[in-house]
């Protein structure tokens, strides 16, 4: 088949997609949707929803983002590093009760959360 027919047909199947659906309500309450008509049903329209306005669109420049002082940002990055830490020394006493046990499945999981912490902690300032 040439690639110009394959575009045409991919270009209709949305054509193809579109039904017509149908609420129903029954006695006890349930709902039931349908594409085919259903005896007591209704018609449901859906309206497109409308396109966004160019303002929404606008970008936000850096100068509109909300500024941080240097010493709060300073206190927000030591209190990273402190709770990093504290996870890394629990991670580490969690490996060395898993080395005792000899549980290789514990040592595999918490040796990777040990490099994933030192990691986290070398891109810190």
């Amino acid at each position: 088949m040439k690639p110009g027919y394959l575009l045409a047909l991919l270009c209709m199947a949305p054509l193809l997609a579109q039904a017509d659906i149908y609420k129903s309500v029954d006695a006890n309450g349930h709902v039931t949707y349908s594409s085919a008509p259903i005896k007591g049903g209704k018609k449901v329209v859906l309206t497109p929803l409308p396109a966004p306005s160019s303002a929404v669109r606008s970008k936000v420049s850096p100068q509109d983002f909300p500024k941080v002082t240097q010493e709060a940002q300073r206190g927000r990055d030591d209190t990273r590093r402190k709770i990093l830490e504290d996870e890394l020394r629990i991670e580490t006493g969690l490996f060395n009760e898993a080395t005792q046990n000899l549980n290789s499945a514990q040592m595999d999981l918490h040796q990777r959360n040990i490099n994933a912490l030192k990691i986290e902690l070398s891109k810190l300032k």
